[in-house]
């Protein structure tokens, strides 16, 4: 009778031994879908802005359908700088962060990342090129260049009031007091050398004749230095301002934000730049003129330039160093296989299509 009981006793305790644990599980998994999951961003647009008060963004869609999918709580945390961004993730003060964080090797060293939701690279973005016009304008205004035609008419004024001396006496042009003579003299040789002189005012004595002769030789050779200089200054300057690939910024004005891929590949390339504490204040410096060129993430680059930014840079050059942009978690983090399923899911049935469409058109991204 004693071992009946006890076998009675030991079935009725084991059978509800796995029915205790799923409640705990239960409760605990009730408890968890409670707490908001903590996202860190960073206001990078178009993957992640504020707009009318709303967090929004390619990213921030995204991760919504994430969250919606997994049934998950968001609770947003805008940091200040990229850097702040990264490192709650590296401290596990949230759980996940979302932006466009590029998946590097030395990253992934220090924090773990869903696949893949985007693929970009770098690029570099320049003030709009006008470089004809703006050659031209510094060949006229260089001090070389209004040196060297002060001193041309201050020659043809020279050489008007020779010949003032040789002709005043012989030719009717040339036939008055010196005070008066000072304009028409210079005008006089200032047409024989681009026109060739007027015919009906031909000097008439021998030292005139002989000067007008050596003025119109000296004017071939005049004109044609003139020509060159402004050529060639044009094409050196073109040359030296334009900036089409990372080889043409050595010597340039270069900037970044700090401890981004791209202040990373412009180390790499032993580009000299300054280092930005944010992107805002690196468009800041771009707007002022203090920068000939930016080295960025190509998407959020050509979003500046298509909007706040149009009319006053454009893209040029290849997309740089190809990259790939995740959603960052903390090192074990347990949502990494879960976004990852899910991701899958939403590029299956066409969610993720529809959110890149929205921000990026149909042949962007």
């Amino acid at each position: 009778m004693i071992r009946l009981i006890f076998a009675v006793v030991m079935a009725l305790g084991l059978g509800g031994a796995p029915d205790m644990v799923r409640a705990q599980d239960s409760a605990a998994s009730a408890e968890q879908a409670n707490v908001p999951v903590r996202l860190a961003t960073v206001t990078r647009p178009p993957f992640s802005m504020v707009e009318n008060g709303k967090d929004t963004g390619f990213s921030l869609d995204l991760w919504d359908a994430l969250a919606k999918a997994l049934g998950l709580e968001t609770e947003i945390v805008r940091t200040e700088t990229f850097g702040e961004m990264l490192d709650l993730v590296r401290t596990g003060q949230v759980d996940a962060a979302a932006a466009n964080i590029s998946i590097t090797s030395s990253r992934e060293a220090e924090m773990d990342f869903s696949q893949p939701i985007f693929d970009a690279g770098l690029q570099i973005m320049v003030p709009p090129g006008d470089s004809t016009n703006v050659a031209l304008l510094s060949v006229l205004l260089s001090p070389d260049f209004l040196l060297a035609v002060a001193a041309a008419f201050g020659l043809l004024f020279l050489v008007g009031m020779l010949m003032w001396a040789f002709e005043h006496k012989r030719q009717p042009y040339f036939d008055q007091p010196l005070n008066k003579a000072l304009f028409p003299a210079f005008w006089w040789a200032l047409n024989l050398v681009v026109n060739g002189g007027f015919e009906e005012r031909q000097p008439r004595s021998v030292p005139g004749r002989l000067l007008g002769v050596i003025l119109v030789v000296a004017s071939l050779f005049l004109v044609s230095v003139f020509v060159a200089k402004i050529t060639t200054t044009m094409t050196v300057d073109a040359i030296q301002s334009s900036v089409n690939s990372v080889n043409d910024l050595y010597g340039k004005r270069v900037g970044t934000t700090r401890g981004s891929t791209a202040a990373a590949m412009l180390e790499q390339r032993d580009v000299r730049f300054r280092d930005f504490a944010d992107l805002g204040t690196l468009l800041d410096a771009f707007e002022a003129k203090e920068l000939d060129a930016v080295v960025f993430d190509a998407p959020i680059l050509a979003y500046y330039v298509n909007t706040v930014g149009q009319g006053s840079a454009e893209l040029v050059g290849p997309v740089l160093v190809p990259e790939s942009y995740g959603i960052a978690l903390p090192t074990g983090s347990p949502l990494r296989e879960q976004i990852n399923q899910s991701l899958l899911r939403l590029r299956e049935n066409g969610t993720y299509e529809k959110i890149r469409t929205v921000w990026f058109g149909p042949q962007g991204g």
